[in-house]
Formats: structure tokens, sequence, C-alpha cells
């Protein structure tokens, strides 16, 4: 026979695209239109009906960037419509959207005159049935129409002005399409959705296959049965020419796939906050209007904090989404707050994520998430497994690893293996994709992708257009597709149901489930370590701010320090503006100036709220006088004053020596010896106790490099390797000067990096093993980046990263594609190298991005291990403005030191010491005799009861043993959860003395313990 194949499959596009898409609503009539433009910010739904609306003209354009339009919709439905029997009336509503991008784009939501929500429109969900308007046969309802920019732009990472909305202007951004009411043709659209399903199968299938032909010539059969002139008379029959293929069923060993409805919405990003949480409005309204629909449609809906705010600003719409959760049809899933990075929050605020998730949806709906839902953050750190079932999860699901740009993941459902040795059932789905339409295409790669048959054969689909949630999450379309592949010959059995219920069945069918250990590195995104310097700075200093609220806070409140009353509303409140903005967007850097800008704006406010909690507890406790203490906040002592106590200053006796040589000074304080040259380098570093020098010979350190940064795309998100061949070294010193203050030596160095003026100040303090280095620049650059490195003498062969509750190792060394692929890593406040018997620790204030390299030197055969902290980068996309302005980075660098030393450098670095005026010291409320369990958290129970809770993890590495005492009369101890719920821990026994407990730790295992007063 000959070979038809591509004429008939070019005549069946053009068959839909002109006779069947058009025969869905055969008949329209526009509809009346008015409106208001709201002036500025976006107004409730009762305040923009109070309005006057004008005459409004179909076709007009419309929607300065980020404005928005509310039209309102009236006319009368012809007679006689939607009264067949596969008709119903619609109404159309196009605000004049693009084909690509759903969610990049202009989007509504109507409203009922009554201010109730029907639903959204959105470029692939453009119809409001008449039966929703409560309103018979006639039409009167209005839409709020947000003209929010298309930043995407097509993807061509190009700078764009439309970000801030003071450079945006005021240009209108689309024009309005069609806006009438139709009759919708049932039968058509069925017709649709089976082509739909079929062609996308057929092009799937491999020609040699017989299955592919039958349904090209089942379509073919379609085609040559109805008549193109009268669609909607003869679908039926284009229907039953169909129907023998579509009811052969699957095989019987083919793929299964849960398909859970889905709307990943980025709690900010190309849009501000503001509009996220329209954005949510609109996408759990089509959810419900959905689901009253389908009984059978299951969604996933993740992030406490969007179904907060439906609570606070659409509660009828969060009343709807209640009764859903209770039928089984919306379900919460992953426990957290927010989606956030994982990366970069510090210990504690990861846990808070969980713990503030996970209350939320117990409070609220009386369901307990069982998995981390994680699909698009930016790589995965190790600690992750441990904090997860600590908060009482048991499994674990990205999708986002599936961007590797060099390796591939070996597996698509396997226990991931923490750095404590935690295992979590984790599943990557094997679709690539967290927004699937459910085509012919991703089901064929979700089968062909699959990793792991032989060991299982499921995987999860999560469906629906999201990233920019004006797509609506799922829609009718793909509930049909749904519904035509849950047996189809050819293709995977499709299931839609829940989260819960794949990873039940996948856990059911391993026997021998393979193992991941560590971090799952992304390989992309690494530039997100550094992106938006003034972002980063902020959610450090909160993190730490918090840290000392709720200590000195829990503190007043225990010891009866007058009517002290602990905060707890207020910590709660601003704990979780801080998870939101940990939010895998905000935190990483890459969203639009807007969101950086209210960020910003936010941890300023963060910053006084808690500086005004610690004030209050500080006099509450110290009372009024005149001596000077230390409140020491660090969980190790210092200047002579325990942890977590306050006493007055231990002045280290012997001053900082500062000595002119050549053009440069010697900083000297009996403890650490550092030279710096005549450019302000740090051409030698030793400490006393070990004779050893620290840079390597030649070499010097306190280095500044700026390199070209113009990665291949996803600007704000991507360093690419090939920077590294592009660096200017910043050797030379405009002047250099020393200063004296107090007990510290202060040698400060002018330089420039490229345009940007730069101002560094190298600190030696009495007392202290490290020197301090802070770098001020007034940032002018664009599309550079600028590193700080320190070239050592030390043959490390793998380097130590500080990480949540621990820290991971990662090679020097480039053995392996998984090992040249992590040329840019991340650290929180240290990180460390060493050989055996020497080390020495680089510390940080708000620096996340480093890069750690070897050399063996020609002239000695030594090695060289060098360490450089990513402190600025300028791209152009999203923000073109991204860390212009004054910047200053702060960093220590410790020689002799080991990983304790490392440990107490970070925590050093990031509490500077708060001196307050008072009357008498502070006893702490925890003391442990083993400075390797390090207190993370001192706060008051989440339930109200005044109990105290400490939370403590092992901090070395290694198996650690030591007495935790209550300082404060005790009457029982509990080991909890994160949740604070009661639970066995290994390696802890309270001992026979009230207020105190053994401890015995594995390698960082994470404690926390319930004190009842």
């Amino acid at each position: 026979m000959h070979d038809d194949r591509r004429i008939t499959e070019v005549r069946l596009d053009r068959f839909v695209r002109e006779r069947i898409i058009p025969a869905v609503y055969a008949r329209t009539v526009p509809l009346n239109l008015s409106s208001w433009d709201a002036p500025g910010e976006p107004v409730s739904v009762m305040e923009a009906l109070r309005n006057h609306f004008a005459p409004q003209e179909h076709g007009a354009a419309w929607g300065k960037p980020w404005g928005t339009k509310w039209l309102r919709l009236q006319g009368d439905v012809p007679e006689a419509w939607g009264t067949g029997p596969d008709t119903a009336v619609e109404i159309v509503v196009d605000l004049g959207f693009i084909n690509e991008a759903p969610g990049f784009q202009c989007e509504g939501i109507a409203w009922r005159p009554d201010g109730t929500i029907i639903k959204a429109i959105s470029p692939r969900n453009q119809y409001i049935p008449l039966k929703l308007l409560g309103s018979g046969m006639s039409v009167d309802f209005y839409v709020e129409a947000a003209a929010n920019p298309d930043m995407a732009q097509g993807w061509t990472f190009a700078a764009t002005p439309y970000g801030d909305k003071a450079t945006a202007g005021t240009a209108p951004q689309y024009r309005l399409g069609r806006i009438a009411i139709a009759e919708l043709n049932q039968t058509v659209w069925e017709l649709q959705q089976d082509i739909w399903t079929l062609a996308g199968l057929m092009h799937e299938l491999p020609p040699e296959q017989p299955r592919r032909h039958e349904i090209l010539r089942a379509l073919e059969r379609m085609m040559d049965q109805m008549d193109p002139d009268d669609v909607p008379g003869t679908a039926s029959a284009g229907r039953a020419a169909l129907a023998e293929v579509l009811s052969r069923p699957a095989y019987a060993s083919a793929h299964q796939l849960v398909a859970t409805g889905h709307a990943h919405i980025d709690s900010a990003w190309l849009w501000p906050v503001r509009e996220t949480i329209r954005k949510c409005a609109r996408t759990f309204s089509n959810v419900v209007a959905l689901m009253d629909e389908d009984p059978g449609f299951v969604f996933s809906c993740s992030s406490a904090q969007q179904l907060a705010w439906m609570k606070e600003f659409y509660p009828e719409l969060f009343g709807r989404i209640r009764e859903k959760v209770k039928a089984g049809q919306f379900v919460p899933v992953g426990g957290m707050w927010v989606e956030s990075d994982t990366n970069m929050p510090g210990g504690e605020a990861m846990a808070r994520q969980f713990i503030e998730g996970k209350n939320f949806f117990l409070d609220e709906f009386g369901v307990e998430c069982r998995e981390a839902w994680l699909p698009d953050s930016f790589g995965y750190s190790a600690a992750l497994p441990q904090i997860v079932k600590s908060a009482g999860g048991r499994w674990f699901l990205t999708q986002k690893i599936s961007w590797n740009q060099v390796n591939r993941m070996p597996h698509h459902t396997f226990n991931w293996e923490g750095i404590d040795g935690t295992r979590l059932f984790t599943h990557f789905p094997p679709v690539d994709t967290y927004n699937a339409e459910l085509s012919g295409r991703e089901l064929a790669h979700a089968e062909r992708n699959f990793r792991d048959h032989g060991r299982g054969n499921t995987s999860l689909v999560p469906f629906g257009y999201g990233d920019g949630g004006g797509g609506g999450g799922p829609t009718r379309e793909m509930l049909a597709a749904a519904s035509r592949t849950a047996d189809l010959e050819g293709s995977p059995k499709v299931r839609v149901g829940s989260a819960e219920s794949f990873f039940t069945q996948a856990e059911d069918e391993y026997s021998s489930v393979p193992v991941w250990v560590g971090e799952m590195y992304l390989e992309l995104h690494r530039g997100t370590y550094t992106s938006q310097a003034q972002t980063k700075r902020g959610n450090r200093r909160s993190e730490h701010l918090l840290r000392e609220a709720e200590l000195w806070c829990a503190t007043a409140a225990v010891r009866g320090a007058g009517s002290f009353q602990y905060p707890a509303a207020e910590l709660k409140r601003l704990w979780r503006l801080v998870l939101l903005q940990q939010f895998h967007d905000i935190l990483p850097g890459s969203s639009i100036a807007w969101v950086h800008q209210d960020a910003e704006r936010n941890y300023a406010a963060i910053s006084a709220s808690l500086e005004t909690l610690i004030g209050q507890a500080a006099a509450a406790l110290l009372g009024e006088g005149s001596r000077t203490f230390l409140l020491n906040a660090a969980p190790h002592a210092r200047n002579g004053v325990a942890a977590l106590a306050a006493a007055e200053l231990s002045l280290a006796s012997r001053p900082v020596q500062a000595t002119a040589v050549d053009g440069g000074y010697v900083l000297d304080n009996g403890i650490i010896r550092a030279v710096l040259d005549a450019d302000g380098l740090l051409a030698s570093l030793t400490d006393y106790a070990t004779g050893r020098e620290a840079i390597a010979p030649g070499a010097r350190g306190n280095l500044l490099e700026l390199h070209r940064d113009t990665p291949n795309e996803w600007d704000a998100w991507d360093i690419d390797e090939f920077y590294r061949r592009n660096v200017t070294a910043l050797t030379a010193a405009q002047a250099i000067r020393v200063e004296h203050a107090g007990t510290s030596a202060v040698v400060v160095v002018d330089r420039v990096a490229g345009s940007s003026p730069v101002t560094q100040r190298i600190t030696l303090d009495a007392g202290s093993g490290s020197l301090t280095i802070t770098t001020a620049v007034e940032w002018q650059e664009s599309e550079k980046m600028l590193k700080l490195g320190f070239p050592l003498d030390v043959r490390a062969d793998r380097s130590a990263s500080e990480t949540q509750f621990g820290h991971v190792f990662r090679p020097t060394h480039v053995n392996t594609s998984w090992e040249a692929a992590k040329f840019e890593i991340c650290a929180h406040r240290w990180i460390h190298v060493a050989e055996p018997g020497y080390g020495v620790a680089i510390s940080n204030a708000a620096t996340y991005g480093h890069d750690v390299t070897r050399s063996v030197r020609d002239s000695d055969g030594g090695t060289t291990t060098s360490v450089r902290l990513s402190l600025l980068r300028a791209p152009k996309f999203p923000d073109p403005t991204a860390d212009r302005g004054h910047q200053e980075l702060t960093v220590t660098i410790r020689p002799g030191a080991g990983i304790a030393e490392a440990v107490e450098e970070g925590y050093r670095t990031n509490l500077a010491p708060r001196l307050v005026k008072g009357a008498r010291g502070v006893e702490p409320l925890f003391s442990v005799d083993n400075p390797a369990l390090v207190i993370e958290a001192v706060k008051l129970a989440e339930d109200g009861s005044g109990d105290l809770v400490v939370r403590l993890y092992e901090s070395l590495g290694q198996r650690s043993a030591g007495v935790l005492t209550a300082n404060f009369p005790v009457k029982d101890v509990q080991a909890t959860d994160l949740l604070e719920r009661a639970t066995d821990a290994p390696g802890v026994k309270p001992a026979s003395a009230h207020g105190s407990v053994e401890l015995s730790l594995r390698a960082f295992q994470l404690v926390t313990l319930r004190f009842a007063r």
C-alpha cells in the first residue's frame, strides 16, 4: 500500500483547525460592555462595584502594565439557545490573550454582582457556563482584568523595564478580543477531545506498530463520514467512527500514571506578591468550579501561605475550598509554608517551613501532609530527609532535577539518604514537567523515560497550567484526556488521584528500593546562590534576629521578669514573613525588581520589630543600670560570657599590634599573625598554635577578581562554567592605611572593580582567632561577577560546607562529570578545607555562592586549594538593575581551624556582639557540656502551654555525647518531633535529676526536647 500517512495527518490538522474548532461555538452574540479602570493598586470587589462603569468599546486597547480594568458584561441569551440535547450556553471572554505562555500575560476573574467569585478567565480557560451566573437567561456579571505584562518575552532573557512600576510606562498592553454569549455544542467538543487524544497517541507510536496505522485510518474514516459543511449535524457520526479505537484496552504491562491536578503558582516571580494573591484566587476558583462538574477530579495544593491568603482576602472562596477538602478533592500537600528554596534557608528556618505549614493545614483542615512537595526548587539540600521525617513526613517529590545540564539522575523512585542517615522515599516524575496537559507526547515520554522499570511500574504526573498561576491549573480538556487514557491501547494507564495514593502504591510495588546518598545538586541555576545580595543579607540577618528574639523573650518569660509576656503571635507573624521570602524565586534572587524592593522593605520592618522585642526582653531581664552586658545568643561562650547568657565582658588583655612593613602592615594579636602587602593583599596568615602558613607559596589571599558573567540563558539564575575564562585580578590598591579602634586594628584598602569603587576593612580583634574582611562596594557593573579568593597551602581532597543542622562534603577534584558539574556550590555560614591535622575555615555574614579548586605547584609539589566566595553579580533579566548600588559583605578567615572552630566561627560572624546597659546578668536557660552539641533554638511551645522547647543538633559529623541541663525548675521532659508532639528519639535519655537529659547522638542528629515547667 502506498504510504499516505503524511497526507492524512496534514488533512487532519486542517480539518480540526478549520472545521472542528469553529463548530464548538457555532453561534455567538456580543455582550454589552462597560468598564472602570482602577487608578492604582487593585481594590476589593465591593469597592470596585461602587464606581461608575462607562461604555466600553469591543476590541479596544487596554491595560497599562500592572493595571486593573473592571468590565461589566450584560446581555440576554437568544431564545431557544442551549435547549438542544447536546448544547449549553456559555460566556466566552477573550481579554486579548496570546497563544503562548498562558500564565505570563493578562488574566481575569469573574464576579457576580453580590461579590462572590464565579471562576477565572485565562488564555486556555475562557468560558463561563451560564448556569454559574444564577440569572436565568440574562447575563450580568463583572470581570476583574489584570494587565500583567508579558515578562517572559518568549524567553529571550532580554532586559525589560516592566518589572518595576517606576519604569514600566503606561502604554496599553492588550486589546480586547471576543466577549460574547456562545452556544456550546457538547458533541463537537467531545469529538475534539477524542481527536486530540488519539492524534497525540498516534504521533508517539512507532511507524512499524499496527496500532499507529489503525488510529490513522480511524481518523481518516471520521473525516470521510462527517460533512465539513455540517459539523454539528455529523459530529455524532464522527465520534462513532472513533469509538472502536478508543475502546481498545491498554496492554497488561502498560506503565501506570497517577495524575493529580496541580497548579504550580510561584508565590512571587515575574509578578509581585500582591498579584500572586489574585493568581491564587483565580486558580482555586477554577479548581472548585471544575470539582463541582467532576466529583472524581483531585487537585493537589501546596503552600499554606497561599491558602492563608485565601482565608484573609477571599473568605467565601476559602469556605468552598474547605468543603472540597472534606470531600477529598482539594488535597493539601507538601506541608510547607511555601515551596521554599532549600539551599540557602538556615536549619531552623527550614524546620519552621514545615512547622508553620503543617500546623496551618492541621488547624484549618484537619489534614496532615505526609509528603514534602518541591517540584521547582533549585536543588535539594542533603539535610532535607531528616527535617521532613522530623516533621512527620514520609515521602518527597521533586521535578526540577530533570533540568540537569550534564548528568541524569539514575532513578525516578528511590530512597534518599540525608546527612544523618535518614532515608526518605522519594519520587522524581519521569514526565519531566509539573505543568502537564496529559498529552500523548507527555504520557509516552513518562513511560519511556521511567528509569526503574522492573522494580516498579507507577509514576506520578502533576497536570494543570502552572508557573504563571494565571494559567488556571487543570482544565476540563485535561480531565477529558485523563478519562480517555484510563485504559487505552498504546498509552500508559492514567488514574486521577492524590499524591498520597501514588506514594502508597509505589511503596507497595518496590521490594528493593535503590538509594541516593547526599544532596540532589541541580546542575543549573548556580547563580541563585549570589544574585540579589540585599535580599540574601536580609534573610540571613532576619534568621539570626529571630533566634535572638525567641531566646531572650523565652528567657524573660521563664525567669519571671516582671510582667513580660512572650510575644508568640508577633513572632509567628514575623517568622511567616521570613518564610514567605524564602520562596524559591525570592531568596534566590530570580524575581523582578518589584519583588526584591518589597522584600528589602519587609526585611527592614522585620529587623525593626525584632530589635524592639529584643530590647523589651533585655530590659526586663537586665533591669535598669549602668553596667555593660554582652547578651550572648550564640551556642558557644564568647568573651568570657557563657552561651545563651548575659554577663559583663571579659576582654582579652593582649592588644593588637599593627606594624608598617614595606608599604603594607603586619597585624598580630598573639593568636594569629596576618601580613598585608602594599596592595592590601594577604601575603601571609599564620596561627601561633600550629605555626603553619595558611597562604600558598607565592600566592596572595583577599584577592578580588572580576569575571565576565554572560550565561547562555536564565541570567539571574545561571552561572556557566566558561565565566572562569575571562577574569581580571584586582591586585592594585589606590590607597592603604591603618586605623585603630579600641581593641582592634583595622587596615583600610581602597581599590576599583571595573567602574565600581571598593573599600575593604581588614580587622583583627584582640583575642580573636580569625581575620575579618568587610568589602564595601558601590556596585555599578553589568553582567559581571565579583569573587573574593584565598589560595591556601592545604592538600584538601574535599571541602565541607555548612548546611541545615550539619555540613556536606564535596570533592575538590573533577574526576567525574558529576564532580565537574559542581563548579559553584552553596554553603551557609562557613566553608572548611583541611588535610589531616590542619585546616582553614572561612565564614561569611550573607554569602552563599562558593567555588573550591585545587592545583599542584611545580615549585615544591605542594597542593594549593583555592576557596573563593561569590560576592556580587549583575544579571540583566529579570531585574536589569539587580545588585546595583551600595553593598557590604563580611568574610572571616580562621587558620588552624577544625570543623568545631568553623561552626563556632559561623555563629560568631552572624551574631554580632549585643551590648546592653543593665543592672544584673542572666543565667542561661540551658547549658550543654559538649560543644559538639549545638543549641539552635530556644522558644516557648507552639500550643501556648508555657513549656520550653529547645532544638539542638550534633554539629561535627561524628557520634557525640553530652548532658543538656535546664537551669530552671522542670517537672517533665519529652523528646518531640518538630511539631512538638511526643516521640521516641534514639540517644535521648532524661537523667535521674529533673532538668537534665543525657544525649548520645549520631552524626548530625537533630533533637527537639520539650520541658514542662
